[in-house]
């Protein structure tokens, strides 16, 4: 499996590249669409590999060193590069009164809940 990965991330240098089938190993089974692949997957074989490693050796910085027979900014600079080929997932945190009002606008809560839970955290009507 992993030497066909390898052959084809040669094949596709590195260009985005779209699955439209895929096929459950043990049965017949087989989904047809568009699927982006995960940017994991989008990285080449030796980044691929490199991350592995790093995950294995629990993010040790010390320890990639000696896996590798490379030194700490080599380490730093090569999760540097690959962290940049990769999107983040961006955490938006909300004040609770955006909180209570979404609840309010889903029907989680009714409006009377609401203004209760919004008056106990400022001390007054809204």
């Amino acid at each position: 499996m992993a030497r066909e990965w390898n052959e084809l991330t040669k094949m596709t240098q590195g260009k985005p590249i779209t699955v439209e089938r895929v096929k459950m190993v043990d049965s017949d089974i087989a989904i047809e669409g568009s699927f982006s692949l995960p940017p994991l997957a989008s990285l080449s074989a030796e980044d691929q590999v490199f991350v592995m490693a790093f995950m294995k050796c629990s993010g040790s910085i010390k320890d990639m060193e000696q896996m590798f027979g490379i030194s700490y900014p080599t380490v730093k600079n090569r999760i540097n590069r690959i962290a940049k080929q990769l999107e983040f997932v961006e955490i938006v945190s909300i004040s609770p009164k955006e909180e209570v009002l979404e609840e309010l606008e889903r029907g989680d809560i009714t409006a009377e809940e609401a203004i209760r839970r919004l008056e106990k955290r400022t001390g007054h009507p809204c």
